[in-house]
């Protein structure tokens, strides 16, 4: 069964301390479907935060926002530091499969990692080089297969359309919140996941904001997580 539902973004501020960012990554993984850390999180926290968000996280999805795009034997080595932490490691399409994308993805099956592809983004510039691409890159995501797409809830149609490439795929869509989509636009257009960072980060409860944000989310779209 595909998971579906929210997920809460950690991307901490500078110097913010761990137990804050913690506390994000508990929203995520007991009110949601679980948590998506980034560059600012491992970057501010190193491995052992990134063990210590596992830990928090449980069973639920913890996925590496790394956005990997270059060969695949440096690919590959990037994502292998993450190796029994993560349930996904997020990568651009864009490189191609032959010496890129089919290289990451063994490495990260022989560890146990999912793989997700980004095919479109959710901010405005994503519409001057990615988005025009759109059917190249979901081509290049139907000869890799991998276990999931970033495709925007800013953009539903975009998300329409992964949808209809990839049909097996889990879609897993940032934007909502601070960027500007409503929650239920990505998920009542066929994602399976929508991702909210700032709205829930930055509440003083995000537990409890992930919970009204998911509430929305069932009603608008008559789903039940």
């Amino acid at each position: 069964m595909r998971p579906r539902g929210v997920m809460a973004a950690v991307d901490p501020e500078p110097r913010t301390p761990l137990p804050r960012a913690l506390k994000v990554v508990e929203a995520g993984c007991h009110a949601g479907v679980g948590a998506k850390i980034g560059w600012p999180y491992i970057l501010e926290y190193g491995l052992p935060g990134v063990a210590e968000a596992r830990e928090t996280c449980g069973g639920s999805l913890l996925v590496a926002d790394l956005k990997l795009a270059d060969i695949g034997h440096v690919m590959a080595l990037t994502a292998s530091r993450l190796a029994g932490l993560v349930d996904a490691v997020i990568a651009h399409a864009f490189p191609g499969s032959r010496g890129a994308l089919e290289e990451l993805k063994r490495a990260l099956e022989e560890a146990g990692v999912r793989l997700v592809l980004v095919v479109a983004m959710s901010h405005p510039g994503a519409g001057e080089a990615l988005e025009p691409c759109l059917d190249k890159l979901l081509s290049i995501a139907k000869r890799v297969e991998p276990w999931g797409l970033v495709a925007p809830a800013t953009r539903p149609e975009l998300v329409a359309a992964a949808r209809k490439a990839l049909p097996e795929a889990v879609i897993l869509s940032p934007g909502v919140g601070a960027q500007g989509a409503e929650p239920g636009d990505a998920i009542c257009a066929g994602a399976d996941i929508e991702i909210v960072g700032r709205a829930v980060y930055k509440a003083p409860n995000p537990e409890e904001k992930l919970r009204e944000i998911k509430e929305m989310i069932e009603a608008r779209c008559g789903f039940t997580s």
